[in-house]
């Protein structure tokens, strides 16, 4: 009856969470299932080997692309219909179901989709579209259809100006969800007065636009298309490409220009469709553009270059001097390309984590070398106390582009548990320092479901527990709730800034929104390609040294309010904790490492040392931890190790009860 199609690359997880749910959804339903893996290097192969054995793979030495991808599996599917299908989905347990009902009672129908979420519940807008003619290109090129959504004129792209909760038909749907008539693509049908067939995927779209071709040639032929909200899914987008990168900005836009040469040709006039190519063009230009200037060298270089000149005005509007053009456009990018060039021979842009140390290493460097140019060339004499003033703005705006971004993705967020999970993988999720379990959400009517997690309230509840308790994360457990019930609470969410993931029962992974993070103990192959990218000596010294000097900057007020509090107050521990310090600024102790009276010391390929402050305090004070999960937090550190952690662990320590 069905044959559902995946075509996957290198989303081993994702994809065997899509798996599970397709079987959950089949139930009854004669299927087949058929994965086209295009040489994924992550194992996707063998994962379907071993816990799928019953779908038929095809696995292709290269990466074909989607549309050919697809089209080796529609060749060899047997099913009435097809279910095109992304990886990175989750379906409910009707959806097939629905949308076969749907196609039986619909023979007009050459093909249809649902109503798609994104991670967060929110309604995607790919759900449904209209194909992009000049005019409906640019008014979302120029940003009207954003504006006006509801405008039957400038909303026709994504269909706003229609409800989302009622049966359409439509131009054309996502190829992340497609349910398709064989025979609307093939046009072999007993049945005279059906339409012809619209063919296979246009295998020159490689990836984006084939699913706008695809529609356009089935409605082309005869077949209608339509959109239901009565079932839905989950698209975790951007997981087998990135959207943030070079290589997507080509392949959408270059899609599109080829969709527009392909098929609105013989309606427009040249001229025409030569402007919206050019138009495309542009648009794809001006991504790419801010896309490199997202990328952390570039965009330190082009903020260095800023902050030198706009100093550089000031003093000489204070001064009431004229400085030299020199200055502007020969100092200032010397400085930063001094700067990002320390940072980047430092390994500060091989790393994901906001290394601060070696942005403030890269500006003492720049401030030295020009500050010490500036005695052997006159010209430039005048700018030195300017160049000196650029170390305190360039740290602190070069530290907030770091920090700011990563302010949603701290330790120990708020996290509510929505259903049940067994002791073991409740065990595994407690062990992640990321995340602090306070309470659990169940069924209405269930109470007693956990010895050691406050029941907060029932599944209907779940957005005023998120207000009243602050939660910041909420984690579904799949094994005691249905896809459509985490789907329909995801919706309740919407609007709220909350991080959701989902964790299935006896898995080593939990899927979220941007991540799949590793449950429980970290695997030994994990850990030996961690290592090689450790902090380098040199950032971390220089973070320590910095964090203290202000330890002994403040250590006098803690000595002064310890002295009055007395000597069995919090006040005189965290003032022994500040005079410690002192070992940090002489080298003999870094700020963060262990302590050796835990019982714990990490594996000396960790390279941590004895420190003021013991990993292990980030996991709260006085609590005495099983072994496994004071392991965990180490090894979590040696993963994320930053500045900002180190700041992190060591204010939570002096925070702490005594």
């Amino acid at each position: 009856k069905v044959s559902v199609i995946i075509v996957n690359y290198n989303v081993r997880d994702l994809l065997r969470q899509a798996l599970r749910s397709v079987k959950r959804s089949l139930a009854d339903i004669p299927a087949e299932i058929i994965v086209i893996d295009n040489n994924s290097v992550d194992g996707s192969v063998g994962m379907l080997l071993e816990e799928f054995p019953e779908v038929v793979i095809i696995a292709n030495r290269s990466n074909v692309g989607f549309s050919a991808a697809n089209n080796q599996g529609i060749r060899i599917a047997g099913g009435e219909y097809l279910f095109i299908l992304n990886p990175d989905t989750i379906v409910e347990e009707d959806t097939i179901s629905v949308l076969t009902n749907f196609m039986d009672t619909h023979p007009d129908a050459g093909a249809m989709g649902c109503r798609i979420l994104n991670p967060d519940g929110t309604f995607a807008l790919e759900s449904r579209r209209s194909f992009p003619t000049p005019e409906i290109a640019f008014y979302r090129m120029i940003g009207l259809s954003r504006l006006f959504p509801r405008s039957k004129t400038f909303g026709r792209y994504n269909l706003t100006f229609l409800p989302q909760d009622e049966v359409a038909k439509v131009d054309a749907l996502s190829g992340s969800c497609m349910f398709v008539r064989s025979t609307a693509l093939t046009g072999s049908s007993n049945n005279e007065t059906d339409p012809g067939g619209a063919g296979l995927f246009d295998e020159k779209f490689f990836m984006y636009g084939e699913d706008l071709d695809l529609c356009y040639r089935i409605q082309k032929a005869g077949w209608a298309i339509y959109y239901t909200p009565e079932t839905q899914i989950i698209h975790y987008k951007g997981e087998s490409t990135k959207k943030g990168d070079l290589r997507y900005v080509r392949l959408f836009h270059s899609a599109m220009a080829r969709f527009a040469r392909k098929h609105l040709s013989e309606d427009y006039p040249k001229a025409f469709l030569w402007v919206l190519h050019l138009a495309v063009v542009v648009r794809g230009l001006i991504t790419a553009l801010g896309n490199t200037l997202r990328h952390t060298a570039v965009r330190d270089w082009v903020l260095c270059v800023g902050v030198v000149a706009a100093l550089g005005l000031f003093r000489s509007v204070q001064t009431g001097t004229q400085f030299m053009s020199l200055f502007y456009w020969g100092l200032s990018p010397l400085f930063a390309l001094i700067t990002t060039g320390v940072i980047a021979a430092s390994g500060g842009y091989r790393a994901r984590k906001p290394y601060l140390g070696l942005v403030f290493l890269g500006l003492v460097t720049a401030v030295t070398a020009l500050a010490a140019l500036s005695f052997f060339v006159k010209q430039i004499a005048f700018s030195r106390a300017v160049v000196i003033a650029c170390l305190p703005a360039c740290m602190l705006i070069l530290s907030a582009v770091r920090l700011i971004p990563r302010t949603r993705q701290r330790l120990h967020r708020r996290t509510l548990l929505a259903g049940n999970l067994s002791d073991a993988d409740l065990q595994a999720v407690q062990q992640m320092p990321q995340y602090t379990l306070v309470g659990i959400a169940t069924h209405s009517g269930t109470r007693n479901v956990s010895s050691t997690l406050p029941h907060f309230g029932d599944y209907d509840q779940l957005r005023d527990i998120v207000r009243v308790h602050d939660i910041e994360s909420i984690i579904f457990a799949s094994a005691s709730l249905t896809n459509k019930k985490i789907f329909a609470l995801m919706q309740q969410l919407a609007g709220l800034r909350v991080q959701t993931h989902i964790v299935d029962a006896g898995q080593d992974h939990m899927i979220g929104k941007t991540s799949i993070e590793k449950l429980g103990k970290p695997p030994l192959l994990e850990a030996e390609e961690v290592i090689g990218a450790l902090r380098s000596h040199t950032a971390r010294r220089v973070s320590d040294v910095m964090a203290a000097l202000a330890g002994a900057i403040i250590h006098p007020f803690v000595w002064l309010a310890a002295r009055m509090a007395g000597p069995r107050s919090r006040w005189m521990r965290r003032s022994e904790r500040t005079r410690q310090w002192r070992a940090v600024l002489r080298g003999q102790r870094p700020l963060i490492g262990f302590h050796e009276g835990t019982g714990f010391v990490p594996p000396a390929e960790w390279q941590l040392q004895p420190g003021v402050f013991a990993v292990s305090e980030m996991l709260g004070p006085n609590i005495r931890r099983p072994t496994e999960e004071t392991e965990q937090a180490y090894w979590y550190y040696v993963r994320n190790q930053s500045a900002v952690l180190d700041w992190f662990i060591a204010i939570r320590a002096l925070r702490a009860p005594a």
